[in-house]
Protein backbone atom coordinates (compact mmCIF):
# COMPACT_ATOMS: atom_id res chain seq x y z
CA UNK A 1 0.00 0.00 0.00
CA UNK A 2 1.22 3.49 -0.56
CA UNK A 3 1.16 5.92 2.03
CA UNK A 4 -0.71 8.93 1.86
CA UNK A 5 1.54 12.30 0.54
CA UNK A 6 3.95 9.48 -1.26
CA UNK A 7 5.41 11.38 -4.64
CA UNK A 8 5.20 9.08 -7.35
CA UNK A 9 7.02 9.71 -10.80
CA UNK A 10 7.90 13.59 -9.05
CA UNK A 11 4.92 14.29 -10.29
CA UNK A 12 2.38 12.25 -8.81
CA UNK A 13 1.12 13.32 -4.97
CA UNK A 14 -1.23 10.46 -3.32
CA UNK A 15 -4.08 12.07 -1.80
CA UNK A 16 -6.06 9.04 -0.64
CA UNK A 17 -6.99 5.59 -1.60
CA UNK A 18 -10.52 5.26 -3.48
CA UNK A 19 -10.44 1.78 -4.72
CA UNK A 20 -8.52 -1.83 -4.56
CA UNK A 21 -8.74 -4.60 -7.12
CA UNK A 22 -7.74 -8.01 -7.34
CA UNK A 23 -4.59 -6.82 -9.45
CA UNK A 24 -4.01 -3.05 -7.90
CA UNK A 25 -5.02 -0.24 -5.77
CA UNK A 26 -6.67 3.27 -7.06
CA UNK A 27 -5.64 6.34 -5.59
CA UNK A 28 -7.06 10.05 -6.17
CA UNK A 29 -3.67 12.00 -6.53
CA UNK A 30 -2.69 15.52 -7.45
CA UNK A 31 -0.89 16.12 -11.23
CA UNK A 32 1.56 19.10 -9.96
CA UNK A 33 2.39 19.50 -13.49
CA UNK A 34 -0.57 20.16 -14.86
CA UNK A 35 -2.40 20.98 -11.55
CA UNK A 36 -5.51 18.90 -11.94
CA UNK A 37 -6.40 15.54 -9.90
CA UNK A 38 -6.23 12.08 -11.70
CA UNK A 39 -6.67 8.66 -10.61
CA UNK A 40 -3.35 6.56 -10.32
CA UNK A 41 -3.44 2.73 -10.29
CA UNK A 42 -0.53 1.16 -9.02
CA UNK A 43 0.00 -2.63 -9.69
CA UNK A 44 0.50 -5.04 -6.32
CA UNK A 45 3.77 -6.07 -4.94
CA UNK A 46 2.96 -9.56 -6.50
CA UNK A 47 2.42 -8.69 -10.19
CA UNK A 48 5.10 -5.88 -10.08
CA UNK A 49 7.85 -9.00 -9.53
CA UNK A 50 6.25 -10.94 -12.55
CA UNK A 51 8.74 -9.27 -15.18
CA UNK A 52 6.41 -11.12 -17.90
CA UNK A 53 3.48 -9.56 -16.87
CA UNK A 54 4.50 -5.94 -16.05
CA UNK A 55 6.25 -6.13 -19.61
CA UNK A 56 2.50 -6.91 -20.87
CA UNK A 57 1.02 -4.56 -18.65
CA UNK A 58 3.10 -1.84 -20.02
CA UNK A 59 2.45 -2.36 -23.69
CA UNK A 60 -1.15 -2.97 -22.96
CA UNK A 61 -1.79 0.18 -21.06
CA UNK A 62 0.32 2.24 -23.44
CA UNK A 63 -1.67 0.63 -26.10
CA UNK A 64 -4.78 2.21 -24.02
CA UNK A 65 -3.40 5.29 -23.76
CA UNK A 66 -3.75 6.10 -27.32
CA UNK A 67 -7.20 5.67 -26.91
CA UNK A 68 -9.57 9.08 -26.72
CA UNK A 69 -13.43 9.10 -26.33
CA UNK A 70 -15.74 10.23 -24.07
CA UNK A 71 -17.19 7.15 -22.81
CA UNK A 72 -13.63 5.51 -22.19
CA UNK A 73 -11.53 6.25 -18.92
CA UNK A 74 -8.40 8.12 -20.75
CA UNK A 75 -4.93 7.06 -19.54
CA UNK A 76 -2.44 10.01 -19.13
CA UNK A 77 1.18 8.08 -18.53
CA UNK A 78 2.25 5.16 -17.66
CA UNK A 79 5.53 4.79 -15.58
CA UNK A 80 7.93 2.63 -12.98
CA UNK A 81 8.82 4.65 -10.04
CA UNK A 82 11.63 2.08 -7.57
CA UNK A 83 9.71 -0.75 -8.53
CA UNK A 84 6.16 0.75 -8.36
CA UNK A 85 4.62 0.35 -11.61
CA UNK A 86 1.34 2.49 -12.30
CA UNK A 87 -0.91 3.75 -14.63
CA UNK A 88 -2.56 7.97 -14.50
CA UNK A 89 -5.98 7.83 -15.60
CA UNK A 90 -8.71 10.75 -15.85
CA UNK A 91 -10.40 10.87 -12.58
CA UNK A 92 -14.66 10.39 -12.96
CA UNK A 93 -16.22 11.87 -10.03
CA UNK A 94 -19.28 8.95 -9.76
CA UNK A 95 -19.45 4.94 -8.87
CA UNK A 96 -19.40 2.00 -10.75
CA UNK A 97 -22.20 -0.18 -12.68
CA UNK A 98 -22.22 -2.32 -10.18
CA UNK A 99 -22.85 -0.26 -7.23
CA UNK A 100 -25.65 1.41 -8.60
CA UNK A 101 -27.39 -1.77 -10.27
CA UNK A 102 -27.37 -2.62 -6.22
CA UNK A 103 -28.20 0.87 -4.90
CA UNK A 104 -31.54 0.57 -7.18
CA UNK A 105 -31.54 -3.63 -7.20
CA UNK A 106 -32.80 -2.80 -10.99
CA UNK A 107 -32.87 -0.66 -13.83
CA UNK A 108 -35.72 0.56 -15.82
CA UNK A 109 -35.58 0.09 -19.39
CA UNK A 110 -34.88 3.25 -20.79
CA UNK A 111 -32.05 4.23 -18.17
CA UNK A 112 -30.45 0.47 -18.86
CA UNK A 113 -30.72 1.31 -22.45
CA UNK A 114 -29.68 4.58 -22.42
CA UNK A 115 -26.28 3.04 -20.26
CA UNK A 116 -25.56 0.20 -22.97
CA UNK A 117 -25.23 2.34 -25.45
CA UNK A 118 -23.00 4.69 -24.06
CA UNK A 119 -20.77 1.97 -22.81
CA UNK A 120 -20.73 0.10 -26.33
CA UNK A 121 -19.89 4.09 -28.23
CA UNK A 122 -16.66 3.53 -25.83
CA UNK A 123 -15.94 0.05 -26.51
CA UNK A 124 -16.72 0.50 -30.15
CA UNK A 125 -14.08 3.43 -29.97
CA UNK A 126 -11.46 0.04 -28.66
CA UNK A 127 -12.63 -1.71 -31.50
CA UNK A 128 -11.88 0.45 -34.24
CA UNK A 129 -8.51 0.71 -32.86
CA UNK A 130 -8.27 -3.01 -33.13
CA UNK A 131 -7.77 -3.50 -28.78
CA UNK A 132 -10.19 -5.90 -27.82
CA UNK A 133 -11.20 -5.00 -23.91
CA UNK A 134 -11.88 -8.69 -22.42
CA UNK A 135 -13.13 -7.89 -19.49
CA UNK A 136 -15.84 -6.55 -19.53
CA UNK A 137 -17.97 -5.94 -16.33
CA UNK A 138 -20.45 -3.44 -14.52
CA UNK A 139 -17.20 -3.01 -12.18
CA UNK A 140 -15.25 -1.87 -14.97
CA UNK A 141 -18.14 0.92 -15.93
CA UNK A 142 -18.08 4.15 -14.31
CA UNK A 143 -21.27 6.57 -14.19
CA UNK A 144 -19.90 10.32 -13.55
CA UNK A 145 -22.38 12.67 -11.11
CA UNK A 146 -23.43 14.23 -14.24
CA UNK A 147 -24.81 10.81 -15.74
CA UNK A 148 -21.62 10.35 -18.34
CA UNK A 149 -20.96 6.28 -18.70
CA UNK A 150 -16.98 5.92 -18.99
CA UNK A 151 -15.27 2.65 -19.63
CA UNK A 152 -12.54 2.03 -18.24
CA UNK A 153 -9.73 -0.90 -17.75
CA UNK A 154 -8.90 -1.09 -21.65
CA UNK A 155 -6.08 -3.67 -22.67
CA UNK A 156 -5.26 -5.00 -19.14
CA UNK A 157 -7.16 -8.23 -19.40
CA UNK A 158 -4.97 -9.43 -22.15
CA UNK A 159 -1.57 -8.70 -19.57
CA UNK A 160 -3.81 -10.31 -16.87
CA UNK A 161 -5.25 -13.82 -18.81
CA UNK A 162 -1.27 -14.53 -19.58
CA UNK A 163 -0.52 -15.05 -16.05
CA UNK A 164 -2.39 -16.93 -13.19
CA UNK A 165 -4.58 -14.87 -11.38
CA UNK A 166 -6.68 -16.00 -8.51
CA UNK A 167 -7.55 -12.72 -6.98
CA UNK A 168 -10.31 -11.16 -8.69
CA UNK A 169 -11.38 -14.09 -11.02
CA UNK A 170 -14.70 -14.28 -9.41
CA UNK A 171 -16.02 -10.99 -10.30
CA UNK A 172 -15.37 -11.94 -14.18
CA UNK A 173 -16.36 -15.43 -14.23
CA UNK A 174 -20.40 -14.37 -14.61
CA UNK A 175 -19.46 -12.24 -17.27
CA UNK A 176 -16.91 -14.50 -19.63
CA UNK A 177 -17.48 -15.71 -23.18
CA UNK A 178 -17.65 -19.36 -23.37
CA UNK A 179 -14.27 -19.12 -25.72
CA UNK A 180 -12.89 -17.11 -23.10
CA UNK A 181 -13.98 -19.93 -20.52
CA UNK A 182 -12.47 -22.62 -22.77
CA UNK A 183 -9.35 -20.86 -22.81
CA UNK A 184 -10.03 -19.96 -26.67
CA UNK A 185 -9.45 -17.19 -28.93
CA UNK A 186 -11.63 -13.83 -28.21
CA UNK A 187 -11.89 -11.02 -30.43
CA UNK A 188 -14.78 -8.37 -30.29
CA UNK A 189 -17.26 -10.79 -30.16
CA UNK A 190 -16.02 -11.80 -26.82
CA UNK A 191 -16.94 -8.09 -25.66
CA UNK A 192 -20.32 -8.10 -27.30
CA UNK A 193 -21.19 -11.65 -25.12
CA UNK A 194 -19.63 -9.78 -21.92
CA UNK A 195 -22.34 -6.98 -22.68
CA UNK A 196 -24.93 -8.54 -23.08
CA UNK A 197 -24.33 -10.36 -19.55
CA UNK A 198 -24.31 -6.70 -18.25
CA UNK A 199 -27.36 -5.92 -19.66
CA UNK A 200 -29.06 -8.82 -18.55
CA UNK A 201 -27.90 -7.66 -15.16
CA UNK A 202 -29.12 -3.89 -15.61
CA UNK A 203 -32.53 -5.54 -16.59
CA UNK A 204 -32.97 -8.22 -14.18
CA UNK A 205 -30.44 -7.01 -10.95
CA UNK A 206 -28.94 -10.12 -11.24
CA UNK A 207 -26.68 -12.40 -13.29
CA UNK A 208 -27.50 -15.35 -15.16
CA UNK A 209 -25.56 -17.82 -14.07
CA UNK A 210 -23.87 -18.25 -10.42
CA UNK A 211 -21.99 -21.18 -8.76
CA UNK A 212 -20.20 -21.84 -5.51
CA UNK A 213 -17.04 -22.01 -7.81
CA UNK A 214 -15.30 -20.20 -10.99
CA UNK A 215 -15.38 -23.73 -12.17
CA UNK A 216 -18.82 -24.30 -12.50
CA UNK A 217 -19.81 -20.83 -13.65
CA UNK A 218 -17.62 -21.14 -16.29
CA UNK A 219 -19.37 -24.29 -17.41
CA UNK A 220 -22.49 -22.80 -17.18
CA UNK A 221 -21.43 -20.31 -19.56
CA UNK A 222 -20.17 -23.31 -21.98
CA UNK A 223 -23.24 -25.73 -21.50
CA UNK A 224 -26.19 -24.02 -20.45
CA UNK A 225 -28.84 -22.29 -22.33
CA UNK A 226 -29.33 -18.80 -21.42
CA UNK A 227 -32.11 -18.10 -18.98
CA UNK A 228 -34.62 -15.12 -20.91
CA UNK A 229 -34.58 -11.89 -18.95
CA UNK A 230 -38.63 -12.09 -19.24
CA UNK A 231 -38.54 -14.73 -16.79
CA UNK A 232 -37.92 -12.49 -13.84
CA UNK A 233 -38.86 -9.36 -15.37
CA UNK A 234 -42.33 -10.20 -17.40
CA UNK A 235 -42.09 -5.89 -18.34
CA UNK A 236 -39.32 -6.31 -20.55
CA UNK A 237 -40.02 -5.83 -24.18
CA UNK A 238 -39.66 -8.45 -26.40
CA UNK A 239 -36.89 -6.90 -28.74
CA UNK A 240 -35.20 -6.24 -25.86
CA UNK A 241 -35.32 -9.94 -24.68
CA UNK A 242 -33.63 -10.78 -28.37
CA UNK A 243 -31.15 -8.27 -28.09
CA UNK A 244 -29.82 -9.96 -24.96
CA UNK A 245 -30.44 -13.04 -26.14
CA UNK A 246 -28.35 -12.47 -29.66
CA UNK A 247 -25.24 -10.75 -27.82
CA UNK A 248 -24.91 -14.14 -25.17
CA UNK A 249 -25.11 -16.61 -28.08
CA UNK A 250 -22.78 -19.92 -27.36
CA UNK A 251 -21.56 -19.37 -30.97
CA UNK A 252 -19.61 -16.08 -31.86
CA UNK A 253 -20.67 -16.21 -35.17
CA UNK A 254 -24.81 -16.21 -34.09
CA UNK A 255 -23.95 -12.98 -31.97
CA UNK A 256 -23.85 -9.09 -33.81
CA UNK A 257 -21.03 -8.73 -36.17
CA UNK A 258 -20.24 -5.56 -34.77
CA UNK A 259 -20.26 -2.76 -31.60
CA UNK A 260 -21.71 -0.84 -33.97
CA UNK A 261 -24.69 -3.55 -35.23
CA UNK A 262 -24.94 -4.03 -31.23
CA UNK A 263 -25.62 -0.05 -30.98
CA UNK A 264 -28.36 0.49 -33.90
CA UNK A 265 -30.65 -2.28 -32.29
CA UNK A 266 -29.89 -0.67 -28.71
CA UNK A 267 -31.25 3.16 -30.35
CA UNK A 268 -33.96 1.43 -32.37
CA UNK A 269 -35.21 -0.61 -28.94
CA UNK A 270 -35.03 2.76 -27.45
CA UNK A 271 -37.32 4.57 -30.18
CA UNK A 272 -39.52 1.93 -30.79
CA UNK A 273 -39.75 -0.51 -27.69
CA UNK A 274 -43.01 -2.06 -28.92
CA UNK A 275 -41.79 -3.61 -32.37
CA UNK A 276 -40.06 -7.13 -32.60
CA UNK A 277 -37.13 -6.32 -35.38
CA UNK A 278 -34.41 -8.85 -33.98
CA UNK A 279 -33.35 -11.46 -35.81
CA UNK A 280 -30.83 -14.31 -34.63
CA UNK A 281 -29.34 -15.57 -37.11
CA UNK A 282 -28.46 -19.34 -37.91
CA UNK A 283 -25.03 -19.97 -39.77
CA UNK A 284 -25.73 -23.44 -40.04
CA UNK A 285 -29.11 -23.67 -41.59
CA UNK A 286 -29.34 -24.69 -45.19
CA UNK A 287 -29.16 -22.08 -47.99
CA UNK A 288 -27.88 -19.54 -45.22
CA UNK A 289 -25.55 -17.38 -46.33
CA UNK A 290 -22.35 -17.39 -43.95
CA UNK A 291 -19.45 -15.50 -43.35
CA UNK A 292 -16.39 -17.23 -43.59
CA UNK A 293 -14.20 -16.82 -39.69
CA UNK A 294 -10.89 -15.79 -39.79
CA UNK A 295 -9.88 -18.86 -37.99
CA UNK A 296 -11.66 -20.85 -40.79
CA UNK A 297 -10.10 -19.06 -43.36
CA UNK A 298 -7.01 -19.69 -42.03
CA UNK A 299 -7.41 -23.67 -41.77
CA UNK A 300 -8.57 -23.53 -45.21
CA UNK A 301 -5.48 -22.00 -46.52
CA UNK A 302 -3.26 -24.39 -44.34
CA UNK A 303 -5.21 -27.23 -46.22
CA UNK A 304 -4.81 -26.30 -49.66
CA UNK A 305 -0.99 -25.31 -48.74
CA UNK A 306 -0.76 -28.97 -47.22
CA UNK A 307 -2.85 -30.87 -50.43
CA UNK A 308 -0.05 -28.31 -52.73
CA UNK A 309 3.19 -29.11 -50.75
CA UNK A 310 2.07 -33.01 -50.82
CA UNK A 311 1.41 -33.12 -54.45
CA UNK A 312 4.75 -31.40 -55.32
CA UNK A 313 6.35 -34.31 -52.99
CA UNK A 314 4.64 -36.91 -55.03
CA UNK A 315 5.62 -35.70 -58.02
CA UNK A 316 9.20 -35.78 -57.76
CA UNK A 317 9.40 -38.89 -56.25
CA UNK A 318 7.34 -41.02 -59.19
CA UNK A 319 9.62 -39.02 -61.43
CA UNK A 320 13.12 -38.31 -60.53
CA UNK A 321 14.60 -38.73 -63.22
CA UNK A 322 12.66 -36.70 -65.66
CA UNK A 323 13.05 -32.99 -65.64
CA UNK A 324 9.87 -30.64 -64.88
CA UNK A 325 7.81 -29.47 -68.28
CA UNK A 326 6.45 -25.88 -67.94
CA UNK A 327 6.20 -22.52 -69.79
CA UNK A 328 9.16 -20.77 -70.01
CA UNK A 329 9.02 -16.96 -68.82
CA UNK A 330 10.24 -14.27 -70.82
CA UNK A 331 13.69 -15.04 -69.10
CA UNK A 332 15.00 -17.99 -68.05
CA UNK A 333 16.56 -19.13 -64.91
CA UNK A 334 19.91 -21.44 -64.45
CA UNK A 335 18.52 -25.02 -64.45
CA UNK A 336 20.56 -25.38 -61.43
CA UNK A 337 18.14 -22.61 -59.60
CA UNK A 338 15.28 -24.68 -60.09
CA UNK A 339 16.30 -27.53 -58.47
CA UNK A 340 17.49 -26.11 -55.84
CA UNK A 341 14.85 -24.26 -55.14
CA UNK A 342 12.63 -27.58 -55.45
CA UNK A 343 14.96 -28.75 -52.75
CA UNK A 344 14.89 -25.89 -50.39
CA UNK A 345 11.01 -26.17 -50.86
CA UNK A 346 11.49 -29.74 -49.74
CA UNK A 347 13.64 -29.07 -47.21
CA UNK A 348 10.91 -26.63 -45.80
CA UNK A 349 8.14 -29.36 -46.07
CA UNK A 350 10.80 -31.70 -43.90
CA UNK A 351 11.43 -28.82 -41.44
CA UNK A 352 7.56 -28.49 -41.03
CA UNK A 353 6.76 -31.94 -40.74
CA UNK A 354 9.36 -32.23 -38.21
CA UNK A 355 7.69 -29.46 -36.37
CA UNK A 356 4.43 -30.82 -36.29
CA UNK A 357 5.28 -33.91 -35.06
CA UNK A 358 7.54 -32.35 -32.42
CA UNK A 359 4.14 -30.35 -31.85
CA UNK A 360 1.98 -33.31 -31.35
CA UNK A 361 4.29 -35.60 -29.06
CA UNK A 362 4.18 -32.48 -27.04
CA UNK A 363 0.51 -32.56 -27.08
CA UNK A 364 0.37 -35.96 -25.83
CA UNK A 365 2.17 -35.12 -23.02
CA UNK A 366 0.94 -32.38 -21.72
CA UNK A 367 -2.25 -34.72 -21.93
CA UNK A 368 -0.88 -37.13 -20.12
CA UNK A 369 0.62 -35.19 -17.46
CA UNK A 370 -2.69 -33.51 -17.05
CA UNK A 371 -4.25 -37.27 -16.33
CA UNK A 372 -1.19 -37.88 -13.92
CA UNK A 373 -2.18 -34.60 -12.32
CA UNK A 374 -5.89 -35.52 -11.64
CA UNK A 375 -4.99 -39.02 -10.68
CA UNK A 376 -2.38 -37.60 -8.23
CA UNK A 377 -4.93 -35.38 -6.50
CA UNK A 378 -7.53 -37.85 -6.09
CA UNK A 379 -5.15 -39.75 -4.18
CA UNK A 380 -3.34 -37.47 -2.03
CA UNK A 381 -4.43 -33.51 -2.38
CA UNK A 382 -6.92 -34.02 1.02
CA UNK A 383 -4.95 -36.31 3.56
CA UNK A 384 -3.55 -33.06 5.52
CA UNK A 385 -1.76 -35.71 7.82
CA UNK A 386 -4.97 -38.02 7.22
CA UNK A 387 -4.00 -41.75 9.15
CA UNK A 388 -5.13 -44.31 6.86
CA UNK A 389 -6.23 -48.19 6.58
CA UNK A 390 -8.30 -50.36 4.36
CA UNK A 391 -9.39 -53.74 4.38
CA UNK A 392 -9.94 -56.73 2.23
CA UNK A 393 -12.16 -58.74 3.27
CA UNK A 394 -11.71 -62.71 3.24
CA UNK A 395 -14.86 -64.33 1.24
CA UNK A 396 -17.03 -66.08 3.40
CA UNK A 397 -19.84 -66.58 0.84
CA UNK A 398 -21.71 -70.12 1.03
CA UNK A 399 -20.35 -70.92 5.03
CA UNK A 400 -21.68 -70.97 7.62
CA UNK A 401 -22.39 -68.01 10.70
CA UNK A 402 -20.17 -69.54 12.72
CA UNK A 403 -17.49 -70.75 10.23
CA UNK A 404 -17.37 -67.13 8.78
CA UNK A 405 -17.43 -65.81 12.31
CA UNK A 406 -14.37 -67.35 13.31
CA UNK A 407 -12.39 -66.76 9.76
CA UNK A 408 -12.72 -63.07 9.94
CA UNK A 409 -12.18 -62.91 14.10
CA UNK A 410 -8.91 -64.56 13.38
CA UNK A 411 -8.19 -61.36 10.90
CA UNK A 412 -8.39 -59.22 13.54
CA UNK A 413 -11.52 -58.25 12.77
CA UNK A 414 -14.63 -57.16 14.93
CA UNK A 415 -17.66 -59.26 13.21
CA UNK A 416 -21.42 -58.96 13.28
CA UNK A 417 -24.24 -60.09 11.22
CA UNK A 418 -27.10 -58.70 9.09
CA UNK A 419 -29.80 -60.72 7.32
CA UNK A 420 -31.45 -60.16 3.96
CA UNK A 421 -34.35 -61.38 2.67
CA UNK A 422 -32.92 -64.05 -0.56
CA UNK A 423 -35.25 -63.13 -3.78
CA UNK A 424 -34.94 -67.09 -4.53
CA UNK A 425 -36.78 -68.30 -1.58
CA UNK A 426 -40.22 -69.40 -2.43
CA UNK A 427 -43.16 -67.37 -1.33
CA UNK A 428 -44.97 -70.80 0.08
CA UNK A 429 -42.06 -72.07 2.66
CA UNK A 430 -42.49 -70.68 6.30
CA UNK A 431 -40.53 -68.93 8.65
CA UNK A 432 -39.25 -71.55 10.49
CA UNK A 433 -37.79 -74.01 7.89
CA UNK A 434 -36.37 -70.44 6.45
CA UNK A 435 -34.67 -70.47 9.81
CA UNK A 436 -33.41 -73.77 9.64
CA UNK A 437 -32.19 -73.62 5.93
CA UNK A 438 -30.54 -70.48 6.63
CA UNK A 439 -27.30 -71.76 4.05
CA UNK A 440 -30.34 -71.86 0.91
CA UNK A 441 -33.02 -69.09 1.91
CA UNK A 442 -31.34 -65.75 2.92
CA UNK A 443 -27.91 -64.60 2.67
CA UNK A 444 -25.24 -63.49 5.42
CA UNK A 445 -23.54 -60.22 4.97
CA UNK A 446 -20.39 -59.92 7.09
CA UNK A 447 -19.72 -55.89 8.39
CA UNK A 448 -16.29 -55.88 9.61
CA UNK A 449 -15.17 -52.90 11.85
CA UNK A 450 -12.04 -51.88 13.70
CA UNK A 451 -13.03 -49.15 16.45
CA UNK A 452 -15.42 -47.70 14.27
CA UNK A 453 -13.62 -46.25 11.65
CA UNK A 454 -13.30 -49.16 9.06
CA UNK A 455 -16.34 -51.20 7.23
CA UNK A 456 -16.98 -52.75 4.36
CA UNK A 457 -18.53 -56.25 2.84
CA UNK A 458 -18.26 -60.17 1.67
CA UNK A 459 -18.34 -59.58 -1.68
CA UNK A 460 -14.63 -58.78 -2.14
CA UNK A 461 -15.14 -54.73 -1.77
CA UNK A 462 -13.50 -52.52 0.32
CA UNK A 463 -13.69 -48.75 0.99
CA UNK A 464 -10.91 -46.60 2.25
CA UNK A 465 -11.29 -44.96 5.32
CA UNK A 466 -8.97 -42.10 6.66
CA UNK A 467 -8.98 -39.96 9.95
CA UNK A 468 -7.86 -36.02 9.76
CA UNK A 469 -7.49 -34.00 12.24
CA UNK A 470 -8.81 -30.18 11.85
CA UNK A 471 -6.89 -27.42 12.54
CA UNK A 472 -9.61 -25.07 11.80
CA UNK A 473 -10.33 -24.69 8.13
CA UNK A 474 -10.09 -27.68 6.88
CA UNK A 475 -12.78 -27.81 4.60
CA UNK A 476 -11.98 -24.31 3.37
CA UNK A 477 -8.89 -25.31 2.65
CA UNK A 478 -10.14 -28.95 0.76
CA UNK A 479 -12.36 -27.05 -1.03
CA UNK A 480 -9.68 -24.41 -2.14
CA UNK A 481 -7.54 -26.79 -2.84
CA UNK A 482 -9.98 -28.79 -5.15
CA UNK A 483 -11.02 -25.27 -7.29
CA UNK A 484 -7.35 -24.28 -7.70
CA UNK A 485 -6.29 -27.81 -8.73
CA UNK A 486 -8.82 -28.38 -11.26
CA UNK A 487 -8.68 -24.78 -12.77
CA UNK A 488 -4.82 -25.55 -13.38
CA UNK A 489 -5.50 -28.99 -14.89
CA UNK A 490 -8.71 -27.27 -16.81
CA UNK A 491 -6.35 -25.00 -18.05
CA UNK A 492 -3.92 -27.21 -19.58
CA UNK A 493 -6.75 -29.12 -20.95
CA UNK A 494 -8.37 -25.69 -22.45
CA UNK A 495 -4.61 -24.58 -23.98
CA UNK A 496 -4.32 -28.44 -25.65
CA UNK A 497 -8.02 -28.83 -27.11
CA UNK A 498 -7.22 -24.88 -28.90
CA UNK A 499 -4.15 -25.25 -29.81
CA UNK A 500 -4.63 -25.91 -33.51
CA UNK A 501 -0.90 -27.22 -33.98
CA UNK A 502 -1.46 -30.56 -31.88
CA UNK A 503 -3.33 -33.63 -33.70
CA UNK A 504 -7.14 -33.51 -33.91
CA UNK A 505 -7.36 -36.80 -31.86
CA UNK A 506 -4.61 -35.03 -28.95
CA UNK A 507 -7.33 -32.19 -29.16
CA UNK A 508 -10.62 -34.58 -29.25
CA UNK A 509 -9.28 -36.04 -25.83
CA UNK A 510 -8.66 -32.51 -24.14
CA UNK A 511 -12.35 -31.89 -25.26
CA UNK A 512 -13.71 -35.14 -23.78
CA UNK A 513 -11.53 -34.56 -20.60
CA UNK A 514 -12.92 -30.73 -20.17
CA UNK A 515 -16.37 -32.38 -20.25
CA UNK A 516 -15.96 -35.40 -18.34
CA UNK A 517 -14.28 -32.61 -15.42
CA UNK A 518 -17.73 -30.94 -15.65
CA UNK A 519 -19.50 -34.21 -15.24
CA UNK A 520 -17.98 -34.50 -12.67
CA UNK A 521 -18.54 -30.57 -10.59
CA UNK A 522 -21.89 -31.25 -11.40
CA UNK A 523 -21.98 -34.75 -9.51
CA UNK A 524 -19.82 -33.59 -6.69
CA UNK A 525 -22.26 -30.93 -5.88
CA UNK A 526 -25.51 -33.24 -6.21
CA UNK A 527 -23.75 -35.78 -3.39
CA UNK A 528 -23.11 -32.87 -1.27
CA UNK A 529 -26.73 -32.15 -1.42
CA UNK A 530 -28.33 -35.30 -0.53
CA UNK A 531 -25.57 -36.04 2.22
CA UNK A 532 -26.26 -32.48 3.70
CA UNK A 533 -30.13 -33.20 3.43
CA UNK A 534 -29.56 -36.44 5.66
CA UNK A 535 -27.51 -34.33 8.06
CA UNK A 536 -23.87 -33.85 7.20
CA UNK A 537 -23.62 -30.55 6.84
CA UNK A 538 -19.92 -30.21 6.81
CA UNK A 539 -18.76 -32.38 3.74
CA UNK A 540 -16.85 -31.68 0.63
CA UNK A 541 -16.58 -34.67 -2.29
CA UNK A 542 -14.12 -34.42 -4.75
CA UNK A 543 -14.62 -36.97 -7.87
CA UNK A 544 -12.18 -37.63 -10.21
CA UNK A 545 -13.26 -40.29 -13.08
CA UNK A 546 -14.53 -43.50 -11.12
CA UNK A 547 -12.97 -42.60 -7.81
CA UNK A 548 -14.31 -40.59 -5.13
CA UNK A 549 -13.21 -38.71 -2.21
CA UNK A 550 -15.39 -37.98 1.01
CA UNK A 551 -14.60 -35.15 3.57
CA UNK A 552 -17.33 -35.53 6.29
CA UNK A 553 -17.58 -34.30 9.63
CA UNK A 554 -20.25 -35.88 12.38
CA UNK A 555 -20.62 -36.59 16.00
CA UNK A 556 -20.17 -40.04 16.51
CA UNK A 557 -19.19 -40.98 13.24
CA UNK A 558 -19.70 -44.72 13.10
CA UNK A 559 -20.15 -47.40 10.72
CA UNK A 560 -23.38 -46.59 9.67
CA UNK A 561 -22.22 -43.48 8.23
CA UNK A 562 -19.77 -45.29 6.29
CA UNK A 563 -22.43 -47.33 5.01
CA UNK A 564 -25.01 -44.42 3.85
CA UNK A 565 -22.08 -42.18 2.29
CA UNK A 566 -21.14 -45.38 0.58
CA UNK A 567 -24.79 -45.99 -1.00
CA UNK A 568 -24.83 -42.28 -1.97
CA UNK A 569 -21.92 -41.96 -3.53
CA UNK A 570 -22.46 -45.51 -5.62
CA UNK A 571 -25.76 -44.73 -6.60
CA UNK A 572 -24.71 -41.23 -8.30
CA UNK A 573 -21.45 -42.05 -9.74
CA UNK A 574 -21.75 -45.85 -10.66
CA UNK A 575 -19.03 -47.08 -9.22
CA UNK A 576 -17.51 -49.57 -6.83
CA UNK A 577 -17.49 -49.27 -3.33
CA UNK A 578 -13.39 -50.24 -3.46
CA UNK A 579 -12.94 -46.63 -5.53
CA UNK A 580 -14.50 -44.86 -2.38
CA UNK A 581 -12.26 -42.69 0.00
CA UNK A 582 -13.85 -41.47 2.99
CA UNK A 583 -12.45 -39.12 5.34
CA UNK A 584 -13.53 -38.75 8.65
CA UNK A 585 -12.42 -35.14 9.68
CA UNK A 586 -12.26 -34.54 13.81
Amino acid sequence: MIKIGTMIGDRYEVLERIGMGGMSDVYKAKDHKLNRHVAVKVLKQEFSENTNFVSKFRVEAQAAASLMHPNIVNVYDVGEDNGVYYIVMELVDGITLKKYIEKKARLSVREALSIAIQACMGIEAAHNNHIIHRDIKPQNIIISKDGKVKVTDFGIAKAATSNTITSNVMGSVHYTSPEQARGGYSDEKSDIYSMGITLFEMLTGRVPFNGETTVAIAIKHIQEEMPSPREYVPEIPVCVEQIVLKCTQKSPDRRYHSMAALIADLKKALMSPDEDFVQIENPDEAMATRTVTSRERKEINESRNKEATEGTRLKKNETPQKPKKKKQPVYEEPEEDEEDDEDEEYDDDSRMEKITTLLAIIGAVLIGCAVIFLVGRAVGIFNFGATSAQVTVENVTGKSAAEAQKILEDLGLKVKFAYETSDTVAEETSTDNAEQNDSEQAEETAVTEDDGEQATDSQESNVTIETASDSGNYFEQAKMNKETSRSKSLEILNQTAENESFDADIRKKAGDKILEEANNVQKESEIESIAQSKGYSEICVYVDGSEANIMVRKDGFSDEDVVKLTSIATEQLKISAQNIKIVEVK
